[in-house]
């Protein structure tokens, strides 16, 4: 008789911090939805403007610098990029399965029409066609706040009713005091907004700031989707 793992559970700090520890991969690239892999684990995306940090987000939540690709080169991403964990060391332990999925950075001035016309088929055919896709974290530059094309990506979530989160990054790169001022005026913001999760998370990749309340988060869809 095979004997059951057991479960870890993801809603305490040691279980969250082992289902982070497994090595994750990149599994593919997605540049139209005929490419999408088949539905299964629960999705979390990641969106922001180009530069605003995602790549390097993903790579400190995960604890690997090398697996989300990060450039000095605006709009180099131009695909949903998947990323699954792999094997764990730790045999015995039974660990949800979770897709975390980077998508194209937005609001890169150099780029053709065509280009963000296409980015923005992809993104809205994936959001409102995803059942798997339980959350999208909106990343938000703390040193400018949401700007013009943040609004339209909002309004592209709202439309497509598809929960979304605010995610500060870089909160390192202003003054501690202006962070919980910054963090009320999003509030205000997006309180209409009818997709917004009311609560924001202010990170930093370069100090691990705010990264194990998103690991937190993360984990637990993991632990629903089981």
């Amino acid at each position: 008789m095979t004997e059951t793992p057991p479960l870890v559970d993801t809603e305490t700090s040691a279980g969250t911090r082992l289902f982070f520890e497994r090595p994750w991969v990149f599994i593919r690239g997605v540049p139209a939805m005929k490419f999408l892999p088949p539905e299964g684990p629960p999705e979390i995306a990641f969106a922001g403007r180009s530069n605003v940090g995602k790549s390097s987000l993903i790579n400190a939540l995960v604890r690997q610098k090398g697996l989300a690709r990060t450039s000095n080169t605006p709009g180099r991403t131009q695909e949903l990029n998947y990323f699954v964990p792999g094997g764990f060391s730790g045999e015995g332990l039974d660990l949800p399965p979770i897709a975390l999925v980077d998508m194209p950075g937005y609001g890169y001035a150099e780029a053709p029409k065509e280009q963000v016309d296409a980015w923005t088929k992809l993104v809205f055919d994936y959001l409102r066609g995803r059942s798997t896709l339980k959350r999208v974290f909106v990343l938000i530059d703390s040193r400018h706040g949401i700007k013009a094309n943040d609004a339209d990506v909002l309004a592209l979530l709202d439309k497509a009713a598809v929960s979304y989160q605010i995610v500060l990054t870089k909160s390192d790169k202003i003054k501690p005091q202006a962070v919980p001022k910054l963090i009320e005026a999003t509030q205000k913001l997006i309180a209409k907004r009818p997709a917004a999760f009311p609560e924001l998370i202010a990170t930093s990749s370069e100090k691990s700031e705010g990264l194990s309340e998103l690991q937190s988060v993360i984990a637990t869809f993991a632990a629903e989707g089981r």
